[in-house]
Order: C-alpha cells, then sequence, then structure tokens
C-alpha cells in the first residue's frame, strides 16, 4: 500500500498532468527520435525536461544521481531505454505500485522531455573505486553482458546503461531476475543471470559501480 504522502504526490501529478492526449500527438519514442535529428527540439526537451522532472528529484536526485542507494542513477542513461521502462511500469511489466501511478499521468510529451534531461546530464560513478573482486567481474561481464550493455557499460537504445550505477540497485536488480520476481521480467536477463549465479553477482556488481 502507498503511504499517505505518496498518495498526495500522485494526485497533485494527476491533477496537474492528467488529461486527454491530443489527436495525433506524437509518441515520446517518436519526439526523441525526431530530436535525434533536431537540435533545437532536442534543447527544448531538455529545458522542459529539467523542470517536469521536478517529482523525480526527490528519489532520483535533480541531475539523475540517485540520493538513494536502491534507488538507479538516470544521469547519461539512454533516453529511450528510459521511456521503454516508463511504458514498462504503465503496462505492468515492471512492477513498482508507486512508479507505476506516477508514470501514468505523464504526458507524452513529458515523458520525452524527461529522458532527454536525464539523458543530456553527465554520469557520475556510484564508487569511486573498484571493488576487490571487480577483476573477477569483469571477465564474467564479458562473458554473459557485453553483447546487450556494450564493453564499456553504456548500453544502447534497448539496453540499459549500467556503468556507474548504485550497487545496492544493481544487486536487487540481479537478484530479481534469478528469483524469477515480478518486479522485473525478461527471459533474456534471467538466462544470464542463471549462468552467472548468486555467488557471482557481487563481483559483477563491483565491477559496474566503478565504471565511467
Amino acid at each position: 500500500m502507498l503511504s499517505n504522502g505518496r498518495q498526495a504526490i500522485i494526485a497533485v501529478l494527476v491533477a496537474l498532468f492528467c488529461q486527454a492526449p491530443a489527436a495525433g500527438a506524437a509518441s515520446a519514442q517518436e519526439q526523441l527520435q525526431k530530436a535525434a535529428t533536431d537540435a533545437a527540439l532536442r534543447d527544448a526537451l531538455v529545458r522542459e525536461g529539467r523542470t517536469a522532472s521536478f517529482f523525480c528529484a526527490n528519489c532520483h536526485g535533480e541531475a539523475g544521481l540517485s540520493r538513494f542507494p536502491e534507488v538507479p542513477n538516470l544521469a547519461s542513461q539512454n533516453a529511450s531505454y528510459i521511456v521503454s521502462q516508463i511504458e514498462a511500469f504503465i503496462a505492468g511489466r515492471r512492477r513498482n505500485e508507486f512508479m507505476e501511478g506516477l508514470m501514468k499521468v505523464l504526458p507524452e510529451r513529458d515523458k520525452a522531455a524527461i529522458a532527454t534531461y536525464f539523458a543530456s546530464n553527465a554520469a557520475v560513478p556510484a564508487a569511486a573505486t573498484a571493488g576487490p573482486r571487480a577483476r573477477e567481474g569483469a571477465e564474467h561481464y564479458k562473458r554473459l553482458c557485453v553483447a546487450c550493455h556494450r564493453a564499456d557499460g553504456h548500453g544502447a537504445e534497448n539496453f540499459p546503461r549500467l556503468a556507474g550505477q548504485q550497487p545496492e540497485y544493481l544487486r536487487a536488480s540481479l537478484r530479481r531476475y534469478l528469483s524469477k520476481s515480478a518486479a522485473r521480467t525478461s527471459p533474456e536477463m534471467t538466462a544470464a543471470v542463471v549462468q552467472l549465479g548468486d555467488k557471482n553477482i557481487e563481483p559483477i556488481v563491483e565491477y559496474l559501480a566503478s565504471l565511467k
């Protein structure tokens, strides 16, 4: 159940944002695609996103650097991926009652703006130095993760940036895939994490958290 405070936040956002979309309005992903070749639109989305993300800052930080260890950094995250995760919360493919409520009130323009704003901010590694098992984690990463998340950990349009991510968030996410929790579902990720095994989660977390 949501706390009274979180219910109040959602109620305020519903009042601010909830309205029927205009007929023929471009989806958030379509706006991102256009912004990729339209510098003026991209700049406008960044400006709008800085304002529209005011409620995100409570947990994810004003620039996308998380305030809490279990909450992911969004700075330098792939904008298209951020939008895809907004849609996953709305559709129930990714489960978190608070996030589901928030995402459902966002207009398409604000989805694109928030994603573009966070993507424009510089990432700062959550761990200043690599942990003692990071080298071991690098080998597991090369074996299981590079094909999707890339050698530098920066991901791609459909795959998240993992470099510099919050260790506790990484740890919890990997274990959700391993246990096939309803909170996060992905057959591809589950298959990879099963090969990794619980005992090798910590080395890969240490490796990723210190990447730039």
